[in-house]
């Protein structure tokens, strides 16, 4: 099993579908698990029950996904604030931390009206704190980091294949017949 990692924005759902179709595997999106859990949307559910319910929740479906192989999985930007979570997919997964600059993620993001954490009044400035506290984060649970400033998304699936290939966890598309 795959897990992806990153920032909010950084193509964590995008990448990994692309990723589950290229390897012919399964997609979950924690994000939509937790949606579905919660009947509801997760912005709702932040603001009604706080960040440390939702971080509850949260871990509870990273162990429960993590426990059947469903192929790629993609996190939510906050999974890896507890130590538990990072441990779960460090051990139970293969983890990809798609890596992205703030300035890039601000770009990305900078009309969106979904995320919680950064319905503030300088989302740029929120952006680049959260980078720098999770950042250690993702790298630490990280088994692979792959640079992701503007990279058409076949390019980074691609990018991602490549280093699985060259960890021995896929055969080799140029010597597999």
């Amino acid at each position: 099993m795959l897990a992806l990692v990153g920032m909010p924005g950084s193509g964590k759902s995008t990448v990994g579908r692309q990723l589950a179709r290229k390897l012919g595997v399964g997609f979950v999106d924690c994000d939509q698990v937790i949606e579905l859990r919660i009947g509801g949307a997760i912005k709702d559910y932040f603001a009604s029950h706080g960040e440390s319910a939702f971080r509850d929740l949260e871990s509870q479906v990273i162990d429960d996904m993590t426990r059947t192989a469903c192929g790629v999985l993609a996190t939510g930007g906050g999974a890896v604030l507890r130590e538990a979570n990072r441990q779960l997919l460090r051990e139970r997964t293969h983890v990809i931390y798609l890596r992205v600059q703030p300035d890039e993620i601000y770009r990305r993001l900078r009309h969106d009206q979904q995320r919680p954490l950064l319905q503030v009044d300088d989302p740029k400035q929120k952006i680049m704190q959260l980078f720098e506290e999770r950042d250690p984060h993702y790298q630490a649970a990280a088994h692979f980091v792959i640079e992701t400033s503007r990279p058409r998304i076949p390019t980074m699936v691609n990018m991602i294949v490549t280093q699985l290939e060259l960890a021995g966890l896929l055969p080799n598309e140029t010597t597999a017949t």
